[in-house]
């Protein structure tokens, strides 16, 4: 017998944890899901008028005034809020439509403030009532008609969901302005007022039941990246409202725009200044609030990534002595450059207007000495496929190029070369006649732009160093460091255009190998010279003035080679590869994981799901019944047969 109850227990196992979990739901999980609603509390039907609520009111008051019912104090607050709550219009519509009921703190907070007393005592009006003032030009109120049409713009759009009967709302007015100004020119700002249901049910969420709601209540804020014109791609604001969370959040994952993070007088070196690209200039903010730079700088730094690298600093009184010995900075907010090694930093005191700040990176984004990259070649005119800084007609330029390791003996040297550009671009200025007459030639070349100053990264730019320093004791500039000492190397390349081959390129396929290696050579002839004296301004001016006189003078030959590439130095941007890539895969679990268990949260609401267990439950029920009744019946049937064989 037990063993046959043990097995009826296995074989009926599912149809009873199906039972058993239809029962906890429809018992315990749904009424926790659905809780009486305020107008269960007045005795009344779900979205009855205000003239039945006022009804059902004053027919419970009159019992109290009478005596025939004194109510405790904790039902008398909540048939008072529930009737405070549904005889205002926009409460009444806002709780309808999408279930919004900001103010129900209030009840917990009341019925322990009141708790013991009469109902008397208990001070009215229970809610209060704040307007949102929306009359400011800061605000872009968005109707029906309106939102078809807001789209053609290519700009994204960032709207917040308001209500005019919202506390909570009306709070964060002040915050919606400074969030509209910082991103004005950046993107769109709007507001939707709840009045306009078909819109707001749009920016909506949805119930497994498909009612309306937003989840974090009001004031909702959502945004439509670039491009998108559908709630399929719609992004909702998650998380404690502030300007501070919600320009961040719209700059990384609307406009996929890169974070400045900030540094402390401890991380600043070993953790920016040291990790930033040696050519870049560094850009350091020093901001008293810790705000998060706007998407103005921000869009600033993901153009100019190429030239420049961006960093904060929370300013402290206490650490003034640091940045003044260090940077020269007195206060803030402030902006620092920092450009070659020994050039003073430039700082800018005072507020950061965007436009201002743009006109000022432009101009400082280059070092004084620039560097010679994959990206800046042709810029530089030092590339052999391209032309001289001075325009296309010009013939024959010349690019002076500082080679070596990074470390200490290239910064003293990049110092000397920087001291003879500033010579050089000042003697430009003056009348040739007060000049020494060996600057003469190098400033105006310098001033025409037929001449260009920059250095080269030996180590990185290996193959392109050893191209034209092919001298036996080159490794001690180019290339990974294999000696204890490093030597800085300056070099002078005259470029050559043949003007007859501009004019007339004919694109045809090579015929022969000699043809086809004539087409893989670079356009412009190549000629370079290694400088071997010593490292003083006026001798190094007086030497680029010779080899200058004598390339211009001197037909010199015509010869042309394929120079090595310059290596790409910097690794691909972070947020080039999405907003999806703006997350670390830790990040993006996690966002995944509460999505998740939000979903589970809301289907656990869906009044089906206790139907469909018990209707589970008693089709497997049946299945299984069937099943072992149809098995006992064949094994019965068996027997008798079985038996009568005996018999014979």
């Amino acid at each position: 017998m037990a063993g046959d109850s043990a097995t009826k227990i296995k074989a009926y196992a599912v149809p009873a944890v199906l039972f058993s979990l239809s029962m906890l739901y429809q018992l315990v999980l749904l009424p926790r899901a659905f809780p009486p609603s305020h107008y269960d509390v007045l005795g009344l039907k779900t979205y009855c008028s205000m003239e039945e609520v006022k009804e059902a009111y004053e027919n419970l008051e009159s019992k109290w005034n009478s005596g025939l019912e004194i109510p405790t104090t904790t039902e008398f607050i909540k048939i008072r809020y529930a009737y405070e709550l549904l005889t205002n219009p926009i409460w009444k519509r806002n709780y309808d439509v999408f279930g919004i009921n900001e103010q129900d703190h209030v009840l917990e907070k009341l019925s322990q403030q009141y708790a013991g007393e009469k109902f008397s005592n208990i001070a009215l009006p229970l809610l209060r009532t704040v307007a949102s003032d929306t009359g400011d030009d800061a605000f872009n109120v968005i109707t029906s008609k309106e939102f078809q049409s807001m789209f053609q713009d290519s700009k994204p759009w960032l709207l917040q969901v308001y209500s005019y009967g919202s506390n909570q709302s009306a709070q964060f007015a002040n915050s919606w302005k400074r969030i509209a100004a910082l991103l004005n020119g950046v993107a769109n700002i709007g507001m939707v007022e709840l009045g306009e249901v078909q819109v707001a049910a749009y920016l909506s969420e949805r119930k497994p039941m498909g009612r309306f709601f937003f989840r974090n209540g009001l004031p909702s804020v959502v945004a439509f990246p670039s491009g998108c014109k559908t709630s399929d791609c719609l992004t909702r604001f998650e998380g404690e409202l502030s300007v501070d969370a919600v320009i961040d959040w719209f700059a990384m994952a609307v406009l996929n725009l890169p974070r400045i993070f900030y540094y402390s007088k401890e991380s600043l070196g070993p953790r920016f200044l040291a990790k930033s690209s040696p050519h870049k200039v560094k850009v350091i903010f020093f901001s008293k609030t810790g705000e998060r730079a706007t998407p103005a700088i921000r869009q600033a730094a993901r153009d100019y990534w190429n030239y420049a690298t961006f960093a904060c600093v929370l300013w402290r009184e206490e650490e003034f002595s640091v940045w003044w010995n260090t940077f020269g900075v007195e206060s803030a907010p402030a902006v620092v450059f920092l450009k070659d090694p020994g050039l003073k930093p430039l700082v800018y005191h005072g507020s950061v207007n965007d436009s201002w700040f743009l006109d000022v990176l432009e101009q400082n984004k280059q070092q004084e000495l620039p560097q010679l990259r994959s990206l800046t070649s042709e810029e530089l005119g030092c590339d052999a496929r391209g032309y001289s800084r001075a325009g296309r007609d010009t013939l024959t330029w010349y690019c002076a190029i500082l080679a070596g390791r990074l470390g200490p003996e290239l910064d003293s040297m990049r110092e000397t070369m920087r001291r003879v550009q500033e010579t050089l671009s000042k003697s430009s200025e003056l009348k040739a006649a007060s000049e020494d007459e060996h600057s003469i030639t190098a400033a105006v070349a310098l001033k025409s732009k037929r001449l260009t100053l920059s250095w080269l990264d030996g180590e990185t730019q290996k193959n392109y160093c050893f191209f034209y320093l092919n001298i036996e004791s080159s490794y001690e500039t180019c290339g990974p460091r294999r000696v204890p000492t490093d030597v800085p190397r300056l070099f002078i390349i005259r470029y050559e255009r043949n003007a007859t081959e501009d004019t007339f390129k004919v694109d045809k396929k090579a015929k022969s190998i000699w043809e086809f290696h004539q087409q893989e050579v670079d356009p412009a002839a190549q000629l370079s010279v290694t400088y071997n004296v010593s490292a003083e301004v006026s001798r190094i001016i007086q030497w680029m003035s010779n080899i200058i006189e004598d390339g211009d003078s001197r037909k010199l030959p015509f010869y042309r080679v394929k120079t090595p590439e310059l290596v790409p130095e910097d690794a691909e941007p972070f947020w080039s590869r999405g907003p999806q890539g703006l997350l670390s895969k830790s990040m993006g679990t996690k966002q995944k994981i509460q999505r998740t268990i939000i979903r589970i949260y809301d289907y656990l609401g869906d009044p089906r799901i206790g139907p469909a267990l018990l209707l589970g439950a008693l089709m497997s029920f049946g299945s299984i019944w069937l099943m072992r009744t149809q098995q006992n019946r064949s094994v019965q049937s068996s027997q008798p047969s079985q038996a009568d064989n005996g018999v014979g």
